[in-house]
């Protein structure tokens, strides 16, 4: 009987913890690969990508008026244009077109203040840094380094695009703690992290099925780890994926804790996107 030789290199693909291991044998050479580095990476990229939201960067510019901003702009091309750009005589056409330009214009100034009364909204406030309040970065010591650098991640890019000025995320029981927060002043930084558990046990958020928001409220004002001078509170507890257990089951894993200076500081739209951060702790 002849023998059978395989000179290719055959590549085999196996779980997840199966290592880079070359295994020779008389007349065949198999290559076993892992993908655990290639999947990592692409977890993390999703996650960095998954939490962009649009903005410039500039300090004290709210992106929701860029619409205001566009429609001044053009508006004052139309009009430069009408009163200097004009040589000719305007023809009933161009006075046409102009009338629409300056409607659009008009009406894109207008789009922010319609979107607010639409929504309910009052006034806008700005974010002010509550007295008292210290601010401080702290996590936990059991959390493995990728765990660390999405909850770095994510904590900054909830204080960066949103109105909060203190963010903690809780994942199994391990800590991240972000922001401007009432931390009592005889803890050293690898103390506070078990201070806050204790202010969580008190409080009883560990098995929160429902998200928590109080936009304007007096009823988490005993919450002692919280900075003074706080008018808004959002809670997103840190679920099972549905399709994995049944939905009166869901397994929680932690939760999502926002808060900030101004009354109704979160609206639809942003609680939406802080969701789908969350959501990226538990998948």
């Amino acid at each position: 009987m002849k023998s059978l030789a395989v000179s290719s290199i055959i590549p085999l693909k196996f779980g997840t913890h199966v290592g880079a291991k070359l295994i020779r044998k008389p007349g065949m050479v198999l290559c076993v690969r892992s993908d655990d580095s290639r999947a990592t990476q692409d977890r993390q990229q999703q996650l960095n990508l998954s939490v962009l939201r649009f903005t410039f960067g500039i300090p004290g510019f709210d992106e929701s008026y860029l619409p205001r901003w566009i429609g001044y702009g053009f508006g004052s091309l139309l009009l430069l244009n009408h009163f200097v750009g004009s040589y000719l005589e305007i023809t009933p056409a161009q006075l046409r077109t102009e009338a629409l330009g300056l409607s659009l214009a008009a009406f894109s100034v207008a789009l922010p203040y319609f979107g607010r009364f639409l929504k309910g909204a009052t006034t806008v406030d700005t974010v002010t840094i509550p007295p008292g309040a210290e601010q401080i970065f702290v996590m936990s010591q059991n959390i493995a380094d990728t765990q660390k650098e999405d909850l770095a991640w994510a904590t900054y890019v909830l204080l960066r695009n949103t109105n909060t000025i203190a963010a903690l995320i809780c994942v199994e029981g391990e800590l991240c703690v972000r922001g401007y927060w009432n931390t009592p002043d005889n803890y050293s930084k690898a103390e506070l992290p078990d201070w806050f558990k204790r202010q969580i046990e008190i409080i009883g958020l560990s098995d929160l099925k429902d998200p928590l928001y109080f936009p304007k409220t007096a009823e988490f004002q005993s919450w002692e780890m919280l900075p003074e001078g706080t008018c808004t509170l959002l809670v997103e507890p840190l679920l099972q994926d549905s399709d994995e257990t049944a939905n009166e089951n869901e397994e929680n894993k932690g939760f999502l804790l926002l808060a900030s200076s101004i009354g109704f500081a979160y609206s639809d739209k942003d609680r939406a996107w802080i969701r789908a951060v969350a959501n990226k702790f538990v998948r």
